[in-house]
């Protein structure tokens, strides 16, 4: 994980609702506000990792917002947060988490938290998965003799141990039957 604030991209056509969201939570991220579907397209850009999305607003909707920013591509983390109560339609919409208004400050912050630490683990599941398919790999083709006089494998070893270690931590720290659902849902494989 870099040391660079997280940046955040708060968008609701209730102008006063972004701008109090992005004060609770600019003591820990670095925020940006947009007051309208066209705008917060222009300020998408791949620094961005978490988007706060109000789903009815004039002009572009939170839906076609959220529809445009998956088709072009950008690796952030969706979370509406709306007063349209949910319905059947969100299980075909790639948003990671969902609010319904009027939200509390602890509610926001803790669904930024979360969404967050998905991210984190699924970038360490990933390179998990990456370096014990090497580890297995070199462990068929090579000899045990070789496996053991190489230092580069010994490394390897040692990433995959202290890499599974991590992966486990959080899988603890998931509080949660959505956490857990949510942080596998977006890992590549089968469709």
């Amino acid at each position: 994980m870099s040391d660079q604030p997280v940046e955040i991209l708060v968008v609701d056509d209730e102008s006063r609702l972004a701008d109090l969201f992005a004060a609770w939570l600019t003591s820990d991220w670095s925020v940006e506000t947009a007051y309208d579907g066209e705008s917060a397209l222009e300020q998408m850009q791949e620094s961005v990792e978490i988007v706060l999305l109000d789903r009815r607003m004039p002009g572009l909707s939170g839906d076609e917002v959220l529809s445009k920013i998956r088709d072009r591509g950008y690796d952030c983390r969706v979370v509406m947060v709306t007063a349209v109560d949910p319905d059947f339609d969100i299980i075909e919409m790639g948003f990671d988490d969902y609010l319904v208004k009027p939200v509390s400050k602890d509610e926001l912050l803790d669904v930024v938290e979360r969404v967050q630490t998905r991210s984190a683990y699924e970038a360490d599941i990933q390179r998990y998965y990456s370096l014990v398919s090497k580890k297995s790999l070199l462990e068929a083709e090579k000899s045990d003799r070789a496996l053991e006089d190489s230092e580069e494998y010994a490394e390897l070893c040692e990433q995959v141990d202290s890499l599974r270690g991590q992966v486990d931590d959080t899988v603890s720290g998931l509080s949660d039957h959505d956490d857990f659902v949510g942080a596998f849902q977006d890992l590549p494989g089968e469709q």
